[in-house]
């Protein structure tokens, strides 16, 4: 059995020189010379974990397998007696994780506190809950989360297969194995929830990964609705009409596009948060809050 998560919300700054890359969902074909990963959750300070450039000697590139050690070390990887992997809830990951969480929920308290302080002068005036006006934002709050390394932790899957991803064995572990909940993000998503924000799950799952992920999404204890209005996958056969780029959407479209469906709702995207820079370009959000992954790279 996995480890149970500990209450603590203590921060820590971690750099690494190093990261895992591969293509839209396929194997590991190249390292990143240079990955950064910060205690902070605001992005766009750049895009220091995404960037390639081919190396002048070996030197700098370093080697697989030290990276795959150093990799379970910043999970404080522990492992079963029937082999499987998890990550420590006293590891650098999950004190890192659960700092963003805090720092997220303290920042949506804020927000939250804002808006019922507009809608109260509002009230006072007469001119009742106008929502963001000329904006084109709702006044209904939301927030929208990835899944796999930002709800669901993936890392005890990615050692089973080597860090080298294969659509069929994803399918088979997503049938017959819950993930655990990352760190923190229950408890921030749990809140959300109960403090009337509405919770978005955007994915770039596929549509027939659906109840699979959310039977997962249940059984670890994430209490936000996870129903057809509240989480979306991707959909490549029978594409939204919402997505200008039909079944042809790369990430940053697919999710952007996605978020700004929402905002035509009504709703108002208090925070987008993600593990991959490409969730969280595009717009359409807020606040942005970008989780640690050194495992993989999605463009």
């Amino acid at each position: 059995m996995p480890p149970t998560e500990q209450d603590t919300s203590a921060r820590t700054k971690t750099t690494f020189p190093w990261a895992l890359s591969r293509g839209r969902r396929a194997a590991i074909t190249a390292l990143t010379v240079t990955a950064v990963l910060t205690g902070t959750a605001l992005f766009g300070a750049g895009q220091a974990t995404a960037e390639r450039s081919a190396p002048g000697t070996d030197r700098e590139i370093p080697n697989i397998d030290k990276v795959k050690e150093q990799i379970a070390d910043y999970y404080g990887d522990i492992e079963t007696p029937d082999g499987e992997h998890y990550a420590s809830p006293k590891s650098d990951y999950a004190k890192q994780v659960r700092g963003i969480a805090a720092d997220a929920q303290r920042d949506l308290k804020r927000a939250m506190a804002k808006e019922h302080e507009k809608s109260g002068d509002s009230a006072k005036s007469g001119a009742g809950a106008a929502g963001s006006g000329g904006s084109g934002h709702g006044h209904k709050p939301a927030i929208v989360m990835d899944v796999d390394d930002t709800t669901l932790l993936t890392y005890n899957f990615e050692r089973q297969i080597g860090y080298n991803f294969d659509p069929k064995l994803q399918d088979e572990y997503l049938r017959t194995t819950d993930m655990d909940a990352v760190f923190g993000m229950k408890k921030l998503v749990n809140w959300a929830h109960s403090s009337g924000i509405t919770v978005f799950f955007l994915t770039g799952r596929a549509e027939h990964q659906r109840d699979w992920s959310v039977r997962n999404l249940k059984n670890v204890g994430y209490k936000a609705p996870v129903d057809a209005k509240h989480f979306y996958l991707k959909d490549k056969e029978n594409p939204p009409p919402y997505l200008e780029c039909g079944s042809d959407c790369t990430t940053v479209e697919y999710k952007s596009g996605t978020r700004k469906h929402f905002e035509s709702e009504g709703f108002r995207i208090l925070a987008n948060f993600g593990d991959q820079f490409s969730d969280l370009k595009g717009g359409h959000a807020e606040r942005t809050y970008k989780l640690p992954n050194p495992m993989y790279f999605l463009p």
